[in-house]
């Protein structure tokens, strides 16, 4: 079990599981009703009922009544019944009450907050020379000298069961005898990677680098001096008074980080572009001892990086494919075992790396279990709150004893929340135990299988490789909400929400376009057969 403690099994899945196998042995009489497919419409007919009862019940009211009052007049009576009504007011009043309105509604849209929209974004793709096969990555690590057999094999282990696939990108220094982790690798590997998204950006978006307004970058290890946001302030010439911000050491969720802190410059700065900017530097962060537990980054990460175009401009609505609903952050921190679960020190040897805790899956359950229970009632429908509310009352006021089983919580299906999911890709592990707790089927974390697959996990950029993973299927129609969830070292967990504005096309430059066809692989989605793969495929 990911949770320990019996509060966190209000996450498990197995609990729902165990409490309809129970249903289904109470009720004998019923065995083809409980297991019908058919139980998804009353399910969803209840989920009806409950979030458009207001209009059910009071519409036919209202029709009612205004029926029975003007059946009851002839048309010469109703248009008399009006002009008395009318009349009976002063016109002095009628106009100041008429200019009063229009002056609030003016008010109101002045100030109400500006809607944030996300133009566009592009995700770097590496070129074919730096793509590696698991194989070859161990051969790498083996020509670079540094690393024992032991370490070798360890390596190899993970690789084979981590959902990584055969063409992810690494830089080629990592296979090199010499010191990699050095400020010359460091800043050609960055400016490799953040000019080549930005470029695709500005060609995608046709804005002029002048009209940045707001730069923001995040990559966790990799901080230099200048900074990163100055190096793509000193290439690109953007402008003098801009507002630029470099965040380092926030781990894999500091994408989102970087997110809110543009919305809240946008907010403070109207009609104005955000450039955010995420990646993390694969060579500067390799671990070069033998020390297992900081071998693991090794093996996961790879090269990526992503740049993303923010707007509050209202003439921008039209072309923009996004708008931003919610930013869910969750901090840790103040946890001891949280605080440490993720960090980079020194090994024996004195080599650096980032050391991960073996209780890393735990650890997350629990910064999970408090993002979600803050993001729920913004995005959930109000019948899904009432069901967890009034489960989780009943569970608070039923008696417990020792021979009684507790009492079993609802798992609240974040499916009616969302159509599409992108969930940083961080290891096959995480993934496994996400979707069991959350109860997510093999189509919602199917962009995130795929990613961990073709590109590894790539850090905080890794949420929109899974974004162009699903605008490159077709599968993002206007009206569709999308959650990001992203984790990262502090412990933090983090919640992006977006609302699509439009149908997405197909896009012509997309880093999945060369590969596009060949996933869903079978491998990646273990409860699709064959002949419902061939079916998903066409």
């Amino acid at each position: 079990m990911i949770m320990a403690r019996a509060e966190q099994h209000l996450l498990s899945t197995e609990i729902v599981n165990r409490a309809i196998d129970s249903s289904v042995r109470v009720r004998r009489r019923l065995p083809e009703f409980v297991n019908s497919v058919n139980l998804k419409y009353v399910k969803l007919g209840y989920h009806y009922l409950i979030n458009h009862g207001v209009y059910l019940a009071t519409i036919p009211l209202m029709l009612l009544v205004f029926g029975a009052e003007v059946g009851s007049l002839s048309t010469e009576g109703l248009w008399q019944k009006v002009w008395e009504s009318t009349v009976k007011y002063d016109l002095a009043a009628v106009v100041g009450f008429v200019a009063l309105s229009v002056f609030t509604l003016c008010v109101y849209f002045m100030t109400r907050p500006r809607a944030v929209y996300l133009v566009d974004f592009a995700c770097y793709k590496p070129q074919d020379d730096l793509k590696v096969k698991k194989d070859q990555f161990i051969e790498l690590a083996r020509n670079s000298g540094k690393f024992d057999e032991e370490s070798l094999e360890f390596q190899k282990r993970i690789l084979h069961s981590s959902g990584i696939g055969d063409e992810t990108y690494v830089p080629k220094s990592i296979g090199s005898p010499e010191n990699t982790v050095t400020m010359k690798e460091g800043r050609a590997e960055a400016s490799t990677v953040m000019f080549g998204a930005i470029d695709e950006l500005f060609e995608k978006t046709k804005v002029r680098s002048k009209d940045i307004g707001v730069l923001v970058v995040n990559c966790s290890i990799f901080n230099p001096t200048p900074s990163l946001s100055a190096m793509i302030i000193n290439h690109y010439k953007l402008r003098g008074n801009i507002l630029s911000f470099n965040l380092g050491g926030m781990g894999c969720s500091a994408g989102i980080i970087a997110l809110d802190l543009a919305l809240d410059m946008l907010m403070a700065n109207p009609n104005n572009y955000a450039l955010v900017v995420s990646t993390e530097m694969v060579a500067y962060n390799w671990y070069p001892g033998n020390d297992r537990s900081m071998l693991i980054s090794n093996c996961y990460l790879r090269m990526g990086c992503s740049a993303v175009l923010l707007s509050n401009r209202r003439r921008d609505y039209r072309r923009s494919k996004y708008r931003l609903e919610h930013i869910v952050r969750t901090h840790k921190g103040a946890d001891d075992r949280s605080f440490g679960s993720i960090r980079q020190e020194e090994d024996s040897q004195r080599f650096r790396g980032i050391k991960i805790s073996k209780d890393l899956i735990e650890i997350g359950a629990d910064a999970l279990k408090a993002n979600i229970t803050t993001l729920g009632p913004l995005v959930l429908p109000f019948s899904e709150q009432l069901l967890f509310f009034s489960t989780l009352i009943w569970r608070i006021l039923s008696p417990n004893s020792e021979n009684s089983k507790p009492t079993k919580p609802y798992i609240p299906d974040y499916k009616l929340a969302f159509e599409h999911f992108c969930v940083h890709a961080a290891s096959k592990t995480v993934l496994d135990e996400l979707q069991r707790n959350l109860g997510l089927s093999d189509q919602n974390l199917e962009a995130s299988r795929a990613v961990l697959h073709r590109f590894g996990n790539t850090s905080s950029s890794s949420i929109w490789y899974e974004l162009a993973y699903l605008e490159a299927k077709g599968q993002v129609k206007g009206g569709d909400r999308v959650w990001q969830l992203a984790f990262g070292s502090g412990l933090k967990c983090n919640s992006a929400v977006w609302k699509s504005l439009r149908g997405i096309k197909k896009p012509v430059r997309n880093p999945w376009m060369d590969c596009i066809d060949r996933y869903p692989q079978a491998g990646l989605i273990p409860s699709l057969g064959k002949k419902f793969l061939a079916n998903f495929k066409s």
